[in-house]
């Protein structure tokens, strides 16, 4: 189903310059289907994350544990090729130590921390550090991942991922405990198999603290399974806005417009219609939606109604900023897109990272209005 812009647009905000040989793109009228095996093979570090390696990352020298992360991430990958190397036979990085003898220390890690200290940055690190052929590695969401479940079958997915020799799980969720029980059990399978674990956690602030982590309570919901991981806090600021100048204030909709005419492989939907549109589409096909689009340009943006859509709108941003898609948007800015309430809930930890995503491709796009 396709959406078009509230408003119809006044001719002159459509250009008249050669570059505007079609219209812009539309996110309203896609409904993507994305097959199982495209789930699987896409299980690797998003192209925001292609290149970032360990002495890629720029810890905040104000922040020691920033430092102490790159070093323990280090010697964990290191340890996982030590281990491949010795092992023989059936790879049992992750096995269980036989009976009658000392438990084996922490073959997991966790990292704990605020939005923007770079956790993602350091789990891909880990993933393109640790030795093993990519086909041997996978890497995704805690959202991604139930996906795979869902498409593939608890045991089927069981079977795809246990011949891996590291699983990262980006943005661990407590909020559904559910899914947090399914892929509990399903680590638990992968662990028994041998495979290494990394994840990096995601909070409810509001029953946790903000920018805190509970570990009792999250290991109490990865069934068993504390033995296996050293928890990791990283403290510090958002490092999207270190340094950097504010994001630029909303556009015109005359401007979004001829930027998205201008701007080959653009989009271009109003906000409200978006949202709707979000809706029909299950969360797992976010990726596809913005498949080959170079830049999404939004009207008319208004806060967002309620939580289910909220939600929604997080991961859409998650995708959007792990492909780097600029957002150019009208309407109100970012920072008001979440109500008080929300932002002060059990989920405000998510918002704020969608606000900080969502600003920073914000920045990016001020350079499609100057074209």
């Amino acid at each position: 189903m396709s959406c078009s812009l509230t408003r119809p647009l006044q001719l002159s905000t459509v250009p008249t310059s050669p570059i505007a040989e079609a219209a812009p793109l539309s996110l309203c009228a896609r409904e993507p289907h994305v097959p199982a095996d495209r789930l699987v093979a896409e299980m690797v570090p998003p192209p925001r994350f292609d290149a970032v390696r360990f002495d890629t990352y720029v810890p905040d020298p104000q922040q020691p544990s920033q430092i102490e992360a790159v070093k323990v991430l280090s010697d964990f990958a290191s340890g996982l090729g030590d281990a491949h190397a010795s092992g023989g036979g059936k790879r049992r990085w992750f096995a269980r130590a036989p009976k009658n003898t000392a438990p084996a220390a922490p073959r997991g890690v966790y990292l704990d921390g605020g939005y923007g200290v770079g956790k993602t940055h350091l789990l891909a690190s880990l993933w393109h550090a640790t030795p093993a052929e990519p086909s041997l590695k996978a890497f995704g969401t805690f959202v991604e991942l139930t996906n795979l479940v869902g498409a593939l079958g608890f045991q089927q997915t069981v079977r795809t991922l246990s011949g891996h020799r590291l699983l990262c799980i980006d943005e661990f969720e407590l909020d559904d405990p559910g899914d947090t029980v399914l892929v509990s059990t399903l680590l638990g399978k992968l662990v028994d198999a041998g495979v290494a674990l990394a994840a990096t956690s995601n909070t409810l602030p509001g029953k946790l603290g903000e920018g805190r982590f509970a570990a009792a309570d999250f290991l109490r919901e990865i069934q068993g399974l504390s033995a296996h991981f050293r928890p990791l806090r990283i403290d510090g600021e958002d490092y999207r806005h270190r340094g950097l100048p504010e994001a630029p204030p909303p556009y015109s909709d005359e401007q979004v417009a001829k930027a998205a005419y201008a701007t080959e492989g653009a989009s271009l939907d109003d906000f409200p219609h978006l949202l709707e549109h979000l809706a029909r589409v299950h969360p797992s096909r976010y990726g596809a939606l913005t498949d080959e689009v170079r830049a999404v340009c939004l009207t008319d943006v208004q806060p967002v109604p309620d939580q289910s859509t909220a939600l929604r709108l997080v991961v859409l941003a998650d995708r959007l900023y792990d492909r780097e898609v600029p957002v150019l948007a009208s309407g109100l800015p970012f920072d008001r897109l979440f109500s008080d309430e929300m932002l002060n809930g059990g989920y405000r930890k998510k918002y704020f990272r969608a606000i900080s995503r969502l600003t920073a491709l914000a920045r990016d796009a001020k350079a499609l209005v100057a074209q």
